[in-house]
């Protein structure tokens, strides 16, 4: 897809978009995540019986290999965004919007991240670069 037919759902897809286009900084952006924007993650939709009851408390988000067997947790910039991949994993069709440095602090350690796999508009965060944004984080906010 072309990033400059990428049509922005929201103020953090725009700023990526320009990142994307050469137009923003990639640090910006980054700064943004971190500062409190929120994201979309992918988890598994449990079955149930009673719809929209949930029997665990720990949700289940998306994460992929890579061809070397690298687990990648995948994360959207919107729930728009994460449609046409989650079609390829039917057990997760639910979600959950949570700010970016939430999913980092339960994430425990540098897990790469994927943050719009499937779409010319994202960025990719190896295992290094996540230990470090966690260890960027306050130490004094909350989990």
């Amino acid at each position: 897809m072309d990033p400059n037919a990428f049509i922005p759902h929201n103020d953090l897809e725009k700023l990526l978009s320009d990142v994307t286009l050469g137009t923003a900084n990639a640090e910006d952006f980054v700064n943004r995540l971190l500062a409190g924007d929120q994201i979309f993650m992918p988890i598994k939709d449990e079955k149930h019986a009673i719809a929209g009851f949930q029997t665990s408390t720990k949700a289940q988000p998306l994460v992929i290999e890579d061809e070397e067997g690298t687990e990648i947790l995948v994360l959207f910039t919107s729930p728009e965004r994460a449609k046409p991949f989650a079609e390829m994993f039917p057990d997760f069709k639910g979600g959950l919007l949570a700010e970016f440095s939430w999913v980092l602090r339960r994430i425990g350690g540098g897990f790469p991240i994927s943050l719009n796999p499937g779409w010319d508009v994202g960025i990719d965060f190896d295992a290094e670069t996540v230990a470090q944004l966690i260890a960027s984080l306050p130490k004094d906010a909350p989990n």
